[in-house]
């Protein structure tokens, strides 16, 4: 029998998947009535689907994010894609539609167990450094040396 621990990054992932496909694609095919928003939440959500880009931007990549947590593919490149839209919802909960806050601690919760389990893909990006770059052909010329 599986442990808990061994389940949960997947049901993250599902969860995850599941919210941003289906969300996503409600954007473009409108099969969800949209929730009422406080007067402010109003104006940037209009503003978003005014500029006839940002909107569909957003859901694009909701969706796509979306289907690469399903697939269980390149789970550390969709949580980076992730992290600015759903900074963005959880900004847009605090500030515009504080009453729906604990709407997105489930997505959060899951976000970060997705990066705490993925954080060995995560190491390179934390360094302070980048390391030196080798010069171009080097790694050819160590192949002739060698050989």
């Amino acid at each position: 029998m599986r442990s808990l621990a061994a389940f949960l990054p997947t049901a993250s992932r599902f969860l995850l998947g599941l919210v941003f496909t289906v969300f996503g694609l409600a954007g473009f095919i409108h099969f969800m009535p949209d929730p009422p928003h406080p007067p402010a939440a109003r104006v940037l959500h209009d503003a978003f689907v005014t500029s006839g880009y940002l909107f569909p931007f957003i859901k694009t990549t909701e969706i796509a994010v979306g289907l690469l947590f399903l697939s269980g593919r390149y789970i550390p490149l969709a949580l980076v894609v992730l992290a600015p839209v759903l900074l963005n919802i959880v900004a847009f909960h605090i500030f515009l539609a504080p009453g729906t806050l604990l709407i997105v601690v489930p997505l959060v919760a899951a976000a970060i167990h997705l990066a705490w389990v993925q954080r060995e893909a995560f190491a390179p990006l934390l360094r302070s450094h980048a390391p030196a770059a080798a010069p171009a052909g080097a790694a050819e010329r160590g192949a002739t040396a060698s050989a």
